[in-house]
């Protein structure tokens, strides 16, 4: 944590003394209401007659305050009438409810048609662009404005500022604030806020955003809620949190915009304790019931592995949003990736798709936000019924032709296993952006279909969408899949020429990969030579799992010193090496293994494998007693070991030494396990009637025995067989595997 601000101690910003100061300086809550409208106010039932010119100013404000256009052609009609089209201050109020009316040809035609302007008529003009999305026709006017001679004020450059900001336009920008250095406006707040927004959106410009706060010479509660922002969506999230504090120190008064991205800042660096004192603050000034701040803290807790707390304010809500709804779902879908092992995974994932179920009763309606979170839980479960489930939907509720929808169905159908079903959403999409390229050339790869997977990447080229690292893995994979040499290093020759690529580890492991499949280990030890940074522990891991396959144990043992050396942090890691020293009985390494494990304060590798049928997961063990249905799963199990073995499988029985046996130069005892997919997958086959297919997920990469097993049962049951382990897609038909049988590291 050096790095970080002083204030910051442990992920977490002393903030408690502010926030008692805080707590009995600010005024108190007043409710107001600031959309109040006349709703005798009729236009039709006016009497025009003698009309002031200061009433037509007040009558067109009740237009905007109705959003009504048409009493505003109305009373437009009779200011030209009555000889009033004359009056600049009644004109410059038109142009200004045309705009805020949407109606932006309207106030351009009166605009154009007035002899003579000022610098408010310019700026109600440019600010009607900003407020209709028409950005590029402000900045056209401000320059207008500037050739006919007028001057700009603080509010004028606010409105320029604002365009550049929405056209990421920094090079107007900067030269924008040439002129406000020029005229001395750097000290006017909204002009700061302006700049300080402008940069902050504008990437990189950090650095300027924080100078250009440092010269506000009032800063409000708008200016502090942009800085901090500016530090959220920068990666400064301990800077924006100091900020904050020093905002309390001034004595400025949070507002619900500041409280929410304080809040996003300590969901990003899990900084539950200022967490904490920001929730306790926003109930002190009166935001207990805000919508937006309530979403926020849910978020946080959710993010912090909260789950009751997070509950607690999602149920004590009087009525829930669509947002509420999605941040719940997508909290529990992202905790799915940060969490300690897989039982947390999959009950963050089951209880994900609970709240999705509890959303469509409540009668509110999906949006394109909760079917591509929705999506990516049912990827991580594997659950193909749910995720199908949630494909109708997308149908009928239109959503498909969404490009972010359509790539999840893709990612869906890919991790569950179902290639032709990833191929028709990915050919059904109207539109693809780099990442759907990406994903259907990374779903052919890792489905063993690499001549489609190269045929879509030539495609991709062709419609002129330019390729990315990530491409390039899954290009790379699929070559390595089939033992392309010629092709692999061409493709990855162009990478470093033709797109200016430099390669990453993950390009390299896919080379090496390639070079190891085919048994050429002097070549593959060669690349890792070549490469420009020390390979890592899955490079090291993928040449002994090569050597342990083609029988090369010298090389084999000196890939596992080189691992060794690294101290690796994979229990994983240790576990296949400790598997190879015990084939070769090299006891004394096995013991020295184990001492490194106690030493780097490893856990011993925890087997768990999942199962999804019917809305419910089912989970099991290795050697599992008391597994469901455990009578009927032993049973079967044995009858396909009996089976297996006369289609010609030989059992190599895993060997696991008892955790309390101690190993010196004696040979110890050991004992003989079932892995847990081979619970799940006969469990599977028990449950599901053909023709589905099984679907199983791994905790830890399958081993070799258990590989070779399922190949033979798929073949046995003549059912396609699906697990997906912690390092690979394994689809099992007849026999053959989609990872090309090699897709053991143990």
């Amino acid at each position: 944590m050096a790095s970080l601000p002083s204030a910051v101690i442990g992920n977490t910003i002393k903030l408690e003394s502010e926030f008692k100061k805080r707590s009995t300086t600010f005024p108190s809550i007043e409710k107001r209401n600031s959309g109040y409208l006349d709703k005798d106010f009729d236009a039709l039932s006016l009497d025009f007659k003698e009309t002031e010119p200061s009433n037509y100013v007040t009558l067109l404000q009740k237009c905007v305050e109705k959003n009504s256009i048409k009493e505003a052609k109305m009373i437009h009609g009779q200011i030209v009438k009555s000889g009033t089209n004359d009056n600049l201050f009644v004109m410059t109020s038109l142009v200004n409810v045309y705009g805020k009316c949407g109606a932006m040809e309207e106030a351009r035609k009166v605009f154009d048609g007035l002899a003579k302007r000022n610098v408010v008529t310019w700026t109600s003009l440019m600010s009607g662009y900003v407020q209709n999305a028409q950005p590029e026709l402000a900045t056209g006017v401000f320059l207008e404005m500037l050739e006919n001679g007028a001057f700009p004020t603080n509010y004028t450059i606010g409105v320029v500022l604002n365009a550049c900001s929405v056209l990421y336009d920094v090079k107007l920008g900067k030269e924008v604030h040439g002129y406000v250095v020029k005229y001395g406006l750097e000290d006017d707040t909204s002009v700061g806020n302006a700049l300080c927004n402008l940069y902050s959106k504008c990437g990189n410009n950090l650095d300027s955003a924080m100078k250009v706060f440092s010269r506000i010479g009032e800063r409000n509660v708008v200016s502090w809620t942009t800085i901090v922002s500016a530090c959220g969506d920068n990666g400064s999230s301990a800077d924006g949190l100091n900020l904050f504090s020093e905002m309390l120190e001034e004595g400025i008064e949070p507002n619900e915009f500041i409280l929410t991205s304080v809040l996003s800042l300590c969901s990003t660096m899990q900084a539950i304790d200022v967490g904490l004192q920001v929730h306790s603050l926003s109930i002190k000034i009166g935001y207990e019931f805000n919508l937006a701040v309530t979403n926020s803290i849910m978020y946080l807790y959710l993010k912090n592995g909260w789950f009751s707390e997070a509950k607690k304010l999602f149920y004590g809500l009087e009525k829930v949003s669509l947002v509420t709804w999605n941040a719940m779902i997508a909290g529990h879908a992202q905790m799915m990736d940060v969490a300690e092992n897989n039982v947390m995974q999959t009950r963050n994932g089951v209880e994900a798709l609970d709240m999705f179920l509890r959303l469509q009763r409540s009668g509110l309606k999906p949006d394109l936000f909760t079917m591509s979170s929705v999506l990516t839980v049912c990827s991580n479960l594997v659950a193909l019924e749910q995720g199908e489930q949630v494909h109708a939907q997308t149908i009928k509720t239109g959503f498909l032709s969404d490009v972010v929808v359509g790539t999840a169905l893709v990612n869906m159908y890919n991790k569950c296993g179902s290639i032709k079903k990833a191929s028709k959403a990915f050919v059904e999409m109207n539109t693809r952006t780099l990442i759907s390229w990406t994903s259907m050339i990374t779903a052919f790869a890792q489905h063993g279909l690499s001549q489609q997977a190269l045929d879509l990447f030539n495609d991709m080229r062709l419609a002129g969408d330019r390729p990315n690292k990530v491409t390039f893995i899954g290009v790379l994979a699929a070559c390595s899949h089939a033992g392309m040499v010629d092709e692999g290093l061409a493709y990855f020759e162009m990478m470093k020429n033709e797109y200016k690529i430099n390669p990453i580890m993950d390009h390299y492991a896919c080379m090496i990969d390639m070079f190891v499949r085919l048994g050429r280990l002097e070549e593959a030890f060669d690349f890792v030579k070549k490469m420009e940074f020390e390979p890592n522990e899955f490079i090291w891991s993928l040449l002994i799992a090569g050597c342990r396959s083609h029988g090369n144990l010298e090389l084999g043992f000196y890939a596992a010193e080189q691992l060794l050396s690294i101290k690796p942090k994979d229990p994983e890691v240790y576990s296949m090496l400790m598997n190879m020293y015990v084939s070769a009985k090299r006891w004394k390494d096995v013991s020295r293994l184990r001492k490194a494990m106690k030493e780097e304060n490893l856990t011993k590798l925890k087997d768990w494998s999942w199962i999804s049928i019917k809305d419910k997961v089912y989970s099991f063990k290795p050697d599992d007693k008391s597994c469901h249905q455990c009578q009927d799963v032993h049973i079967l199990l044995e009858d396909l070991l009996e089976k297996s073995r006369n289609l010609g499988y030989e059992w190599k029985e895993n060997l696991e030494i008892p955790e309390d046996e101690e190993i010196e130069d004696k040979e110890p005892s050991l004992s003989r396990v079932h892995h847990s997919e081979k619970f799940a997958v006969v469990y599977g086959l028990i449950k599901i009637q053909k023709p589905a297919a099984v679907r199983v997920v791994k905790s830890t990469s399958m081993c070799r025995d258990c590989h070779s097993f399922v190949k033979f049962v798929s073949v046995a049951t003549e059912r396609e067989i699906m697990i997906r382990d912690n390092k690979r897609l394994h689809r099992f038909v007849n026999g053959k595997c989609s990872c090309g049988d090699f897709g053991s590291l143990l």
